[in-house]
């Protein structure tokens, strides 16, 4: 890595629309909270789609899984109050057991369509560990892989489920995408001015993380090693993939001031198709 501190990322202004994929209610306040409070600090509409309700998150006896659904779900919208995010997708697939179906594929696809992201934040599908310590749960390869299937080629293409056309849903091309959770980031968030609010909206999270003594510390150093010789205090990484033309758009508003929305450019498989 470069000796020169990497400068924080800001999102382009034109991108006002936020969808967050993940498979269970906390995945998002650990892994990219930070990010969603300073998003919706700067007034863009973020989203959350939660693949399960996290019916699975405990061994009691005495709780049976219906009977958690209904307690994650509380928390995942008191969590969402505090980072800011305007709506919760519940799709409710049972917890632990997921797989990247076509109907998962169907079912993301359908929520990519209804809200128009400009921007989708989903899980890295190809990362089975991390270190010497975790595995990643399957639920998050899944629900990865199953994301960036919907965002392309599914939620783009008019004759890819087109039952959905029949609900009114036409074709929508995702601008950006953010990966988390990889271990190939290349685009790093400032969350220094919101860290306070990832801290809360985990602690919102009491089934899962008891009282939360210690999430304010866990989370400073985690992003604070996140940010690892970048010149950042504390951050969020993702490996970012861009699907317009953000260089032209950043012309148009050095010369207007004001946020554009350019066109998706074409793609490399674009132009295959049309020398056919």
């Amino acid at each position: 890595m470069s000796n020169s501190p990497t400068k924080a990322h800001e999102l382009h202004p034109s991108l006002q629309c936020i969808l967050c994929i993940a498979a269970h209610p906390d995945d998002h306040e650990f892994g990219i909270a930070g990010t969603v409070a300073k998003w919706s600090r700067e007034g863009r509409k973020v989203v959350f789609c939660l693949v399960t309700s996290g019916s699975a998150g405990t061994n009691e006896h005495t709780l049976t899984n219906d009977g958690l659904v209904p307690i994650r779900e509380r928390e995942s919208w008191a969590a969402a109050k505090v980072l800011g995010v305007q709506d919760i997708v519940f799709l409710r697939y049972q917890d632990g057991v997921v797989e990247p179906t076509l109907g998962l594929r169907r079912d993301l696809t359908r929520v990519i369509r209804q809200f128009k992201p400009d921007v989708v934040v989903c899980g890295d599908p190809t990362v089975r560990w991390y270190g010497h310590g975790y595995l990643n749960h399957p639920d998050h390869r899944a629900v990865g892989s199953a994301a960036l299937d919907a965002i392309f080629p599914s939620a783009e293409t008019r004759y890819i489920f087109p039952e959905l056309l029949a609900e009114g849903l036409e074709p929508h091309k995702v601008k950006e995408v953010f990966i988390t959770f990889g271990n190939q980031g290349d685009t790093w968030i400032d969350i220094v001015d919101t860290l306070d609010l990832k801290c809360a909206a985990l602690k919102e999270h009491r089934s899962q993380l008891g009282d939360g003594e210690w999430i304010d510390k866990e989370m400073r150093e985690w992003a604070h090693g996140d940010a690892k010789e970048t010149g950042i205090e504390y951050s969020e990484s993702f490996r970012r993939m861009v699907f317009w033309d953000e260089k032209a758009a950043q012309q148009l508003d050095q010369k207007t001031g004001e946020a554009v929305d350019v066109p998706p450019v074409a793609q490399e498989h674009e132009k295959m198709e049309a020398s056919v």
